[in-house]
């Protein structure tokens, strides 16, 4: 099952007691997109081998489990290690954010440091007393590579582009940083790079987002920040596999995906976003 819950408007949602209409979600195979993967390299070494014939059989998906998250920060650590993204707050693939609802029904939404350092007990944007809390919960993001990605629909060059298994990626080498990406994402998972970044491309002044660590995936291996978190909040895996993890999820619980109303077909599904706000 999943349900229709929106990023900025989840605050909304929550406040009033409901984040959208629930409706069966019955999983299947969705076609696949043309893409140009030879355009990304990188580096690792493998968990799973996947021939060149096996390569457009597979179509990533990843599963947050907000049930499960301890907001401890290591998988926006990993990332920023891993891809070189900046560690300035303001420059990020992944982070996340610490959702509180009260008991009166007031949702707040709180990310210091976009989580990179964790979140401590206190509340930090309200003076709120633990008292008034009827529950809290972390909820990760990142971009979720669509299947319908309006990015890609924008960009003037080409530079934005889907690869023949489903992600979502910039060739930094081509993006002349018109910022048309990051004003179409409805998720906010793009920024341009700063001055002086040194980025695995050497670019700067140029899009960058997460690319569910396309390098590492590639050779058979979890993303960073899946690979990293303590409690296996983060699942990464092949959703036309019936034996992957997170079809396992997808067949067992009532998942929830973002600003499904857009039409932009993510590829995120969300476990537990249903938690006290009802």
């Amino acid at each position: 099952m999943m349900k229709n819950c929106s990023r900025r408007d989840f605050i909304k949602n929550a406040a009033a007691g409901v984040a959208g209409g629930v409706i069966l979600y019955a999983f299947g195979s969705s076609g696949l997109s043309v893409g140009k993967r030879d355009r990304v390299s990188g580096a690792s070494g493998p968990l799973m081998q996947l021939s060149d014939e096996g390569w457009s059989s597979r179509h990533w998906g990843f599963i947050v489990d907000n049930e499960k998250c301890i907001g401890c920060g290591r998988c926006i650590v990993a990332c920023k290690t891993e891809n070189k993204v900046p560690w300035e707050v303001e420059y990020n693939r992944t982070w996340v954010e610490r959702y509180t609802i009260t008991e009166d029904g007031e949702a707040i939404v709180e990310s210091p440091n976009a989580g990179r350092d964790g979140f401590g007990g206190e509340f930090r944007s309200v003076n709120i007393d633990a008292s008034q809390v009827r529950t809290s919960f972390f909820v990760p993001k990142l971009c979720n590579q669509c299947d319908n990605p309006p990015c890609v629909t924008v960009c003037p060059v080409g530079a934005t582009y889907k690869t023949d298994d489903g992600v979502i990626l910039v060739d930094q080498m081509h993006c002349i940083g018109c910022r048309y990406c990051i004003q179409a994402c409805p998720y906010g998972a793009r920024y341009i790079l700063p001055q002086q970044t040194a980025t695995h491309f050497g670019q700067h002044g140029v899009a960058d987002k997460c690319t569910w660590c396309y390098h590492r995936i590639t050779k058979g291996l979890p993303p960073a920040c899946a690979e990293v978190c303590p409690v296996g909040a983060r699942q990464f895996g092949d959703l036309r596999d019936p034996a992957s993890g997170v079809r396992q999820v997808l067949r067992e619980k009532r998942v929830y995906v973002l600003k499904p109303d857009l039409g932009t077909e993510p590829k995120v599904y969300y476990v537990g976003f249903e938690k006290g706000v009802h």
